[in-house]
């Protein structure tokens, strides 16, 4: 027992045990990297297609495809038929892999929802810039007599004062009404009490 285990730990032998334990290291990792080459299908590399401009709806129904599509968003776009492709990720024409997820976002018909901003106080081409950061449209200014020269003195939509935070539509209209000093006002528009004092 004791040749034997002498001999097992000879030199020779110790090289021969370790070039053996080197040879079967370098075929675990050969064999390691093939698995996760075929479990990865390495290569099976196809040319993303163009959906965009394409209806999301017959693409979704389209099994025979290599991608699973998944609507990623909605876009409002009003000169869009809806359910149309806008945009996609991967992109058309990047090279991926079969069964690949393929984000898209499409047209819709209806607005998102915007809060109304406080504009009192603002001046009115903060106030336009305002309103144009969150979709909203400047629709007119209406002038009237104040100190407070080219400030907001109230906001109305659809002729109508409308509180801050209020829930509208991304695209409505909304009026400004403006302080001017009452020199510079046009002719048309004239103080609230003249009228009164031009009949006593």
């Amino acid at each position: 027992m004791g040749s034997k285990l002498k001999e097992f730990f000879s030199p020779r032998k110790i090289w021969f045990h370790l070039l053996l334990a080197v040879v079967i290291t370098i075929l675990l990792i050969v064999a390691a990297m093939i698995f996760l080459r075929v479990y990865t299908r390495h290569g099976q590399e196809v040319k993303m297609p163009n959906f965009v401009g394409q209806e999301a709806e017959a693409l979704l129904a389209d099994h025979s495809s290599d991608f699973i599509i998944v609507i990623s968003d909605y876009v409002y776009d009003k000169s869009v038929k809806e359910g149309t492709v806008l945009r996609q990720n991967p992109e058309a024409a990047e090279m991926v892999k079969k069964g690949r997820k393929v984000y898209l976002s499409i047209a819709s018909s209806v607005p998102p929802k915007v809060l109304m901003p406080e504009l009192k106080d603002v001046s009115l081409r903060q106030a336009e810039i305002m309103l144009k950061a969150i979709g909203l449209e400047l629709e007119g200014v209406i002038y009237k007599p104040s100190p407070f020269e080219n400030a907001v003195l109230e906001q109305l939509y659809k002729g109508r004062s409308i509180a801050p935070n209020t829930e509208i539509n991304q695209g409505d209209k909304i009026t400004l009404v403006v302080g001017k000093d009452i020199e510079d006002l046009p002719a048309s528009v004239a103080p609230a009490d003249s009228t009164a004092s031009s009949n006593e």
